[in-house]
């Protein structure tokens, strides 16, 4: 499948892979490859297994959670190797802006309209990832020629604005900075839409998670400079181990608690600690220690990563899981296989019958862009 993997000298396939697993991840959860799975109720470690596909119900931090700020943080890390590649062929940033910022509308447009699919009516609601990033990659843009230390006190400033806007501005019904349904973010949510999420996410993530973004940048920088191998994966980690310190010791001194559905910083710090980690240890394993056999498994999904991600959010939930579960389930029935191990099998074939679309399409080099 060399075939497949990009032959660019300058190309990180980590990156690649990371945001083909990130992905398939989440094809998995629209299968409801792990709703199926918990259903089973195995019990023990296998259970807590389980639940760590799922967002914590609030205070606290599952694998799950890490998912978005990993999309976020390698959307930048991919924005900044894209303009660095455009700037050597004398693309200039004022050039660039004006693709980034169509990009960035059309993100907008496409998360938006999901919920209206969701719904099933026109509806108003900024929740969904691609509007968030929408935002993100704007701000991320319009520093990403500023030093380092610029970057990273910015995107610090940012957490800080965050903490003084839900500590501050107590609006009736709207005073307890860290309860769900009752804070800032709910409160901005009826400013913005008429409306509170009944699941607790808020429309002003866009500011604490626009750190994630800008962080994604500098690690992009990082990771294409002329440093040496090691060290690139030394600051990765160490980057990575102060975000977890920071996050953590946040929480752990009940200074500001960790809960995603907000976007605290100390849930932006904990969760980019941790996606840096996974990010230095991909760097390690794929584009140094050269352990990319089955690459492109992954690779094939993350080339394609807004298509499949718009199929699974719509078509996929809308007809392709119920036709797939037909025939799956039809034959099946005529087993003794329990119903609960069929409905986790019928998960499974769906997930991989849309890892097989795109695996058609990268075969065909057929690349869907915005």
């Amino acid at each position: 499948m060399d075939n497949i993997i990009p032959k660019s000298s300058n190309r990180l396939i980590s990156l690649d892979v990371m945001r083909g697993l990130i992905m398939i991840l989440l094809a998995g959860e629209s299968c409801l490859v792990y709703e199926n799975l918990h259903a089973l109720h195995l019990g023990g470690v296998a259970d807590g297994f389980i639940n760590q596909f799922f967002h914590d119900p609030w205070h606290g931090l599952h694998f799950w959670d890490c998912v978005q700020p990993a999309f976020m943080l390698m959307a930048g890390a991919a924005m900044y190797i894209s303009y660095n590649s455009k700037l050597q062929k004398g693309v200039t940033w004022q050039q660039n802006f004006k693709h980034i910022a169509i990009r960035s509308i059309k993100l907008f447009i496409l998360g938006t309209g999901l919920h209206c699919v969701y719904a099933g009516k026109l509806v108003f609601e900024l929740w969904n990832v691609l509007t968030q990033l929408a935002f993100t990659t704007l701000i991320a843009y319009l520093i990403i020629n500023r030093s380092f230390w610029f970057q990273i006190a910015f995107s610090v400033a940012l957490l800080i604005i965050t903490d003084v806007l839900y500590r501050n501005i107590l609006m009736p019904g709207f005073t307890q900075p860290y309860v769900e349904f009752h804070n800032f973010g709910a409160y901005m949510d009826t400013v913005l839409m008429g409306k509170i999420n009944n699941d607790g996410w808020v429309a002003i993530n866009i500011i604490p998670t626009a750190a994630h973004t800008i962080w994604g940048v500098l690690a992009g920088k990082l990771l294409i400079s002329k440093e040496s191998a090691n060290k690139k994966i030394l600051y990765l980690v160490i980057a990575g181990v102060i975000g977890l310190i920071l996050g953590f010791g946040l929480d752990i001194t009940n200074i500001t608690p960790i809960i995603k559905r907000i976007s605290t910083s100390s849930f932006t710090f904990a969760s980019g600690g941790w996606v840096l980690l996974i990010m230095a240890f991909l760097y390690w394993l794929v584009d140094i220690k050269q352990v990319n056999k089955y690459a492109w498994v992954c690779i094939v999904v993350g080339m394609n990563s807004i298509f499949i991600y718009l199929f699974f959010e719509t078509v996929g939930a809308q007809w392709f899981n119920g036709a797939i579960g037909i025939f799956v389930k039809g034959f099946l029935g005529f087993t003794i296989i329990p119903v609960n191990i069929i409905a986790v099998i019928s998960s499974l074939v769906t997930l991989f019958a849309e890892w097989c679309l795109c695996y058609f399409l990268s075969k065909h080099k057929v690349f869907i862009k915005i």
